[in-house]
């Protein structure tokens, strides 16, 4: 296995590389793709820059919920009120404590459920958690324990395993229907080719128990959010369109789910256009496939989303679905990274406008939104899986917490231009000498074996191959998260089959060559 990835990831790096050359706006790479590869550090902005940057909706004000919670993913309020965030990378679910004392911030996070295979979807159900690992799906009881703290109990159960793991799109999303089915949705193993399992791009449901399963519907790249809409309860989902076709084509999708549908991937793009490597002589599968309700600008890669259904939403948005934009890297100019609302006009059409912008201004990218959900007072909540933060959206005065982050920013800037950075920090000191020396020389046979040099350094990377600079891992990544980090890299950096000995030697390899 471990030959065939590391083939596929040279084939890769190959083909980027001498097709860069003539087709540079297909193959562009640009944005925090290659920060999250290069190491450069991203701290959650300070209460001056959200001040300075963010926009959300008139009466909306931003601050930072929680933070210091790397690769922050899917978000989920439990029936009582508490809220879980998926890090699939640490593989673990999150238990992000409520404010209890007013002061506009959580009061404390600690881990709920750990030892998981890259979780990603959560949801609540029948007095159990079910969480969607790239590779199955398990479940485990919860209870209220006292009016602080939501516990597990008992032991975690995999109701479903054997799904088609890993590949290009490795993560599951998962949610409960109101007709009481666990819908989950299997990605796209690859940017674009055709599957050998019909599970890949589809979206599957099951009973509670995991039974009964059932391709729902097919042709779903990589549908990562997914809601039912309050009243019609009919399933809308994103949908990320395939990569290397300029910096405006294929659009990004947003699809209206029918039982049974096929959405077009990988034979036709957006309003069901012919796609150029697979569409030739598929056009009666093509003219099946269900065009998007609504599209969105290319590579912007819409993620989470949620329908709003507070009774208190302003009417401007009451009925609307929220959409976080992750945001592009296959873009000679960045474009997305910001939370849209979607809004239904009497005749069913619809309408994108801006809800939270300032994750990226000019080029620069500070964070990257990957879920977004409401909460029980109607406050917004999005996680953001490139500063590690969660923002509450909320309407009203600041709170306690946002004058005193402003003033404490303020202050510390005064007092050290640096502040905040990760800078002088050693990630090996925790090693041995003799240890970090046998695990550099372990690690440096593995960056061989894996063709690493190949993207990362000049000498080794074939012609119109542009390098990524490794220096200056420290600053973003410690031995554990670095370590982690080979889990599920960041693409178009392929997963190589390594043990946990394996990825920490070459985490030890690349701190001591490259800091």
């Amino acid at each position: 296995m471990r030959k065939i990835l590391i083939g596929l990831g040279v084939l890769m790096i190959l083909g980027l590389g001498a097709c860069s050359v003539l087709l540079p706006e297909r193959f562009a790479i640009r944005g925090p793709i290659l920060n999250s590869l290069t190491g450069r550090g991203i701290d959650p902005p300070t209460a001056s820059v959200l001040q300075e940057r963010f926009v959300a909706p008139e009466g909306y004000r931003v601050e930072i919920f929680a933070k210091k919670i790397p690769n922050a993913r899917v978000l989920r309020f439990s029936p009582s009120g508490d809220l879980l965030v998926s890090q699939p990378r640490l593989g673990q679910i999150l238990l992000v404590l409520r404010d209890r004392d007013g002061d506009g911030r959580s009061d404390g996070q600690r881990p709920l459920v750990e030892g998981l295979d890259q979780p990603h979807g959560l949801d609540f159900h029948g007095g159990y958690l079910y969480i969607g690992e790239t590779g199955a799906i398990a479940r485990i009881a919860i209870r209220e324990s006292g009016p602080d703290t939501l516990v597990v109990q008992g032991d975690l159960e995999r109701i479903v395993e054997g799904l088609p793991a890993g590949g290009n799109h490795w993560a599951r999303t998962l949610r409960f229907g109101p007709d009481g089915g666990l819908y989950l949705h299997v990605g796209s193993s690859c940017n674009v080719c055709e599957e050998d399992d019909p599970r890949r791009a589809a979206l599957l449901r099951f009973e509670p128990d995991g039974s009964g399963a059932e391709i729902y519907a097919a042709g779903l790249r990589n549908s990562v959010g997914f809601d039912w809409q309050p009243g019609t309860n009919d399933l809308f989902a994103t949908d990320n369109g395939r990569d290397l076709l300029g910096d405006d084509y294929p659009p990004c999708e947003f699809n209206r789910i029918e039982r049974g549908g096929f959405y077009g991937w990988p034979y036709a793009n957006g309003d069901n256009n012919p796609d150029p490597d697979y569409g030739e002589g598929m056009q009666d599968r093509i003219e099946t496939a269900l065009p998007p309700a609504h599209s969105f600008r290319a590579h912007n890669a819409p993620l989470g989303m949620t329908f709003l259904r507070h009774p208190n939403a302003p009417a401007s948005l009451r009925g609307a679905a929220l959409v976080a934009l992750h945001g592009s890297w296959n873009r000679t100019k960045l474009d997305g990274y910001k939370v849209v609302s979607l809004h239904w006009d009497s005749d069913g059409n619809i309408t994108e406008r801006d809800f939270l912008t300032g994750f990226e201004r000019e080029e620069d990218v500070i964070g990257r939104p990957a879920d977004v959900v409401e909460g029980p007072d109607g406050s917004i909540y999005v996680s953001d899986d490139y500063s590690g933060t969660i923002f509450r959206i909320h309407r009203g005065a600041a709170t306690r917490a946002g004058e005193d982050d402003l003033k404490s920013t303020l202050a510390a800037r005064a007092e050290d231009p640096q502040n905040g950075t990760r800078s002088g920090l050693d990630p090996l000191a925790s090693l041995h000498s003799e240890t970090q020396k046998e695990l550099d020389q372990q690690g440096l046979a593995l960056f061989g074996a894996n063709a690493c040099g190949s993207c990362h350094l000049a000498e080794d990377a074939p012609p119109g191959v542009i390098t990524k600079s490794l220096k200056g891992l420290g600053a973003r990544y410690d031995l554990k998260t670095l370590t982690q980090f080979f889990v599920a890299p960041t693409p178009p950096m392929p997963a190589f089959d390594l043990t946990e000995d394996e990825r920490r030697a070459l985490a030890v390899h690349l701190f001591s060559r490259f800091e």
